[in-house]
């Protein structure tokens, strides 16, 4: 799929933008890689956001490479980075679709060329109906799959599909979710009962399959519990919607990072009965926390993990601003510049000032104590040479939070100079 980024790579960083140098004036994002510029070298004032070029491209095409020798289509969801080069690296690599869960989401991907698109959320704003519609009906060749957990919902979009003339053109997954989690009907049968109906009594929609959305279940035993009792519910609904709706490979589709391992495993055997969907958008960063954890998780299993396994490519880079008493440091990253809500940010390298040395700092050696808004309280050992004035970089677990502290993020080389500008649209 060939995107069209012109009006992102275009665009002027407003002045006093985090992370751009001070003294930039109508800098456009496609001019970023041609300044020269080195983080070590002082040239990024701090805090900045880097991404690590190496661990991008692999792991771009360890997942690439996974999916195809499993036969799994991706769809990528694109609310992790909001960021369409990265997109253009996802579609390079084989993404078969791209997730959406907003109206912006949709708007931002149908400018920039998408033309097959999984709106993974229930989508009832009258003007996202409208827009969508109109959408459809301008173009023949978009695809757009929309989820629906209720007939309600589903009357909303067969309106829209009426109402552009579009009937037919709008492809919906039966949602299944569990008690006590998000959306999704709760039991199969509810969910087999949901298609039959729509399938009687709104032919303007097309039922295409089932879905779920397991992210949100612990990485843990008890999790991989409820990860199996909601992936036999979604086998049941989907062999019903095959054998008596639809004449068309049913789609399967599951989103989230953690368990596709397992998913792969459940249903790699029935390969011909479903276009098994994948919707994970952390696998290209990765992080320093929950998915670098569960790379060594026994869930990745029978040969299914990634080779080579994937490598965190997000870090967030700040000064060392105080170290007022023995044992705590201060850094100039905060609340606004990393994400925490699924566990405070991880030290993970640091740099002496005026130096190009990068030190990897060992696990369990330093760690973050509290966030504010612009200050990492760094608990350290009494004795650690780091000082004022030295470079630190924070990872953090669950990178989807910390793309949208910044419109524009650097991708560096592995001596940390600068080969392009990332910039994002929140």
């Amino acid at each position: 799929m060939t995107l069209t980024l012109d009006h992102i790579l275009d665009r002027c960083l407003p002045v006093g933008s985090k992370g751009v140098p001070l003294a930039a004036t109508n800098l456009r994002v496609r001019d970023i890689a041609r300044q020269g510029w080195n983080l070590l070298d002082g040239d990024l004032p701090l805090p900045a956001a880097v991404l690590v070029d190496t661990a991008l491209r692999q792991n771009a095409a360890s997942m690439a490479a996974f999916t195809a020798r499993h036969r799994v289509h991706l769809a990528p969801h694109g609310k992790t980075t909001m960021a369409p080069q990265l997109f253009r690296r996802q579609f390079d690599a084989g993404a078969w679709a791209l997730t959406a869960a907003t109206p912006a989401h949709l708007a931002l991907y149908l400018s920039i060329g998408v033309r097959r698109i999984i709106y993974a959320n229930q989508l009832v704003d009258p003007a996202a109906l409208a827009f969508l519609g109109a959408a459809l009906a301008a173009d023949p060749d978009l695809e757009i799959i929309c989820l629906v957990d209720g007939f309600e919902g589903a009357c909303l979009l067969a309106d829209a599909a009426r109402g552009q003339s579009v009937a037919g053109r709008i492809d919906v997954l039966i949602e299944l979710g569990m008690p006590g989690g998000r959306t999704g009907l709760r039991t199969p049968d509810a969910a087999i009962a949901l298609a039959w109906r729509i399938a009687a009594e709104l032919p303007a929609l097309r039922v295409r399959g089932v879905e779920a959305f397991e992210g949100i279940v612990p990485f843990d035993v008890g999790g991989r519990y409820q990860v199996d009792l909601l992936l036999a519910g979604l086998e049941q609904a989907a062999d019903a919607i095959r054998s008596s709706i639809h004449p068309l490979t049913p789609i399967l589709s599951v989103g989230g990072s953690a368990f596709f391992p397992l998913i792969v495993d459940r249903f790699k055997s029935r390969g011909s009965d479903f276009d098994l969907v994948m919707r994970s958008g952390c696998y290209l960063i990765h992080d320093h926390g929950m998915y670098d954890a569960g790379q060594a998780s026994p869930f990745c299993h029978r040969g299914l993990h990634l080779d080579p396994p994937l490598r965190p490519a997000l870090e967030v880079w700040g000064h060392i601003q105080s170290r007022p008493e023995p044992g705590r440091a201060y850094a100039t990253i905060g609340k606004r510049d990393i994400s925490s809500d699924a566990g405070l940010p991880t030290p993970v390298k640091w740099s002496p000032r005026g130096s190009r040395e990068v030190i990897a700092i060992a696990a369990q050696t330093m760690r973050v104590a509290q966030l504010n808004d612009q200050h990492a309280y760094l608990e350290l050992p009494p004795d650690h040479p780091m000082q004022v004035g030295d470079r630190i970089a924070l990872g953090c677990s669950h990178p989807c939070t910390t793309f949208d502290k910044w419109q524009v993020l650097y991708v560096v080389d592995d001596a940390y100079g600068v080969v392009e500008g990332i910039g994002t649209c929140f």
